[in-house]
């Protein structure tokens, strides 16, 4: 059978690319963690990511869309925002106590939560794959940390 060969898509990069950093930070962030408080240690991740995001939108024309925002968009972003943070405060809790397999295996599995979520609330399409994927992705989890 021939495959035509097709170009990557971006998005596809960009998220295989967040992929390995996500779990690349999960390791330094365990190291960084040895001896001192998990939410000094947020502290300092959370700097760094604000300086560079200041950094990165300044080059670019990222605060040119400033006009645009509704307030449904700083709602929505806030939200995400204070989410963000929740999800992070808690990873850093578990991190600096926990093995990170299995921190981290379970934080991973918020996709089960992020596709359910979607569904329901996006009403992007649903499908046998998908539906497969993500009780893999929970069975998975369920494997790793089962005691």
């Amino acid at each position: 059978m021939y495959l035509k060969s097709k170009k990557m898509e971006t998005w596809i990069l960009y998220a295989l690319l967040s992929m390995f950093f996500a779990g690349v930070t999960s390791i330094f962030a365990k190291y960084g963690l040895e001896g001192i408080n998990a939410d000094l240690g947020l502290v300092i991740r959370t700097s760094i990511i604000f300086v560079l995001v200041m950094i990165t939108g300044f080059w670019g024309d990222s605060f040119s869309d400033i006009p645009l925002l509704t307030r449904k968009h700083i709602f929505l972003l806030v939200a995400s925002g204070i989410t963000a943070y929740l999800s992070w405060l808690y990873y850093f809790r578990a991190l600096k106590d926990g093995l990170v397999t299995y921190v981290a295996t379970i934080d991973k599995a918020s996709i089960v939560v992020t596709l359910a979520l979607s569904f329901i609330l996006l009403r992007e399409p649903l499908s046998a794959k998908i539906l497969l994927g993500g009780g893999l992705v929970l069975a998975g989890m369920l494997v790793i940390v089962w005691k």
